[in-house]
């Protein structure tokens, strides 16, 4: 399935969050995400921009590979989700074919919904608070920026968390 997404830095999560509920937006919930991101035996995922990850949300695990951006201004990319039951099983998968461990990125993240769009506000210690809105089916980045604008929101963050962490700590650059 393709998952069209923006992201973007805010200065004020509870800021966004008001001016969404404002616009008839109604909060889902918040969790603790941990992602821990692998990488592939035989090529680099940080090349050919794909990733895959285990991601723990309260009592559930995931297994997600996100292939490579479709644009240079959005995140959209092609993504398969697969819920399994065991982290520990999973991780013992993935490194008996030969993936390795790459980092874990930790978030409070707090998931809203308007209209088509699904919105994830998170922050990440270290790195700051930011905005994604995803939306499903036909590719309409527009409508992903006209409606961060109407948030107030400027500009675009096409890294993915784990890229800003490296490059935080200078592992990449």
């Amino acid at each position: 399935m393709l998952e069209i997404e923006v992201k973007a830095r805010i200065d004020s999560i509870p800021a966004v969050e008001a001016r969404i509920l404002e616009l008839g937006g109604e909060f889902r919930k918040e969790v603790i995400e941990v992602d821990v991101y692998y990488n592939h035996p035989n090529r680099d995922f940080a090349e050919t921009d794909e990733a895959i990850r285990l991601r723990r949300v309260e009592d559930m695990v995931f297994l997600t590979y996100k292939g490579p951006k479709i644009d240079r201004h959005t995140k959209t990319r092609e993504e398969f989700n697969l819920k399994v039951d065991s982290w520990d099983n999973s991780t013992s998968i993935l490194r008996a074919l030969g993936f390795t461990e790459v980092m874990p990125v930790k978030k409070r993240r707090r998931y809203l919904r308007l209209e088509e769009f699904e919105i994830m506000l998170d922050y990440l210690e270290g790195l700051g608070s930011f905005i994604e809105v995803e939306m499903k089916g036909d590719y309409k980045p527009d409508a992903l920026f006209d409606f961060l604008r109407e948030l107030g929101v400027e500009g675009s963050e096409t890294r993915s968390y784990l890229e800003l962490v490296l490059e935080k700590q200078g592992k990449l650059k």
